[in-house]
């Protein structure tokens, strides 16, 4: 049995900013220690119902401190605050154009949303659903270098128990928390579905490929995915077990939209195959991005991929 823990961060010059950019990630080492859990109580979580839950909450997610708060106001809106953890990149105008706002889940958390507008014209908003080691103040320069080099606005949220949305994370929260952001695209901004992308990276792919498969839009971008928490923990496991956490593997072949799976083949935390995998199950896949020599968290480094974004939002989406 391989036992890991999580560990963050690394900085770099980044392709979408422009500037030097610390990305938190997260990278699997050996070790008997997971996220502070003794051999023992990882025993416990595995051995133990119910072990979705709880594998999911203590070993999945990574809140950081946040990086950002919110002001709210009487008129209902709320202002947005960086701390020099978030590494805000750009001027402050265009800080002062990032909404951010709350909406519910049903499962009564409030989700904190922030919705980057780059382009009046743009043709799509991406709904991102970010990873596992950040939060929305950290992902802000992020947002808008992406959206200003592929003409997209962006509408992200932070997961329950992360930055400032309430509760605490778990799988079910993932699904409630995307599904109450759609809602709020939807009621909100007007947005219709077929002017709605929705992106997943990393952890994120799991409440992206959890909505796609109910909801129709006008793409899916996976960006990293996983096919499920036991084949990541343990990569000779061949079926979805009923005790599996995230089991994306099994959902993807119910989304009806056009999906582009990228991928990094060198990836040293979610292995390419899972890429491989959940591209095969797609109905309506698209030409992957396999990006040679990419691990995990320096997809965006290479030049292929804006290009493939861009080539797929302008040219391959059909409504």
């Amino acid at each position: 049995m391989r036992l890991f823990k999580c560990v963050e961060i690394f900085s770099f010059k980044h392709e979408i900013t422009g500037v030097n950019y610390t990305q938190s990630g997260r990278i699997f080492v050996k070790s008997y220690q997971m996220n502070g859990l003794s051999f023992s109580e990882i025993c416990c979580l595995f051995c133990c119902p119910p072990c979705p839950s709880k594998i999911a909450a203590k070993l999945a997610f990574l809140p950081p401190e946040p990086t950002y708060s919110v002001t709210s106001h009487e008129d209902d809106n709320f202002s947005l605050h960086l701390t020099e953890r978030a590494e805000w990149q750009f001027s402050q105008n265009e800080l002062d154009n990032i909404e951010v706002f709350k909406t519910k889940s049903k499962h009564g958390n409030n989700v904190c949303c922030m919705y980057v507008k780059t382009s009046p014209n743009a043709r799509f908003t991406l709904l991102f659903s970010h990873g596992n080691a950040v939060d929305l103040g950290q992902m802000s320069s992020f947002y808008i270098g992406l959206g200003q080099r592929i003409n997209c606005n962006i509408l992200s949220y932070d997961y329950s128990g992360y930055g400032e949305s309430s509760g605490s994370p778990s799988e079910s929260n993932l699904y409630a928390d995307i599904e109450a952001v759609w809602r709020a695209a939807r009621s909100k901004y007007g947005l219709s579905p077929e002017n709605i992308v929705l992106y997943g990276q990393s952890i994120g792919t799991v409440p992206t490929i959890d909505l796609a498969s109910k909801f129709e839009c006008a793409a899916v971008i996976l960006h990293s995915p996983l096919t499920s928490g036991m084949r990541v923990a343990f990569p000779d496991t061949k079926r979805t077990w009923c005790c599996d956490a995230f089991p994306s593997i099994e959902k993807v072949s119910k989304i009806v939209s056009p999906v582009l799976v990228i991928h990094g083949t060198e990836d040293e935390v979610i292995d390419f195959s899972h890429g491989l995998a959940i591209h095969e199950r797609c109905p309506r896949r698209v030409e992957p991005l396999w990006v040679e020599g990419a691990g995990h968290n320096d997809v965006e480094l290479y030049g292929q991929y804006l290009e493939r974004l861009k080539k797929f939002l302008q040219h391959e989406i059909v409504n």
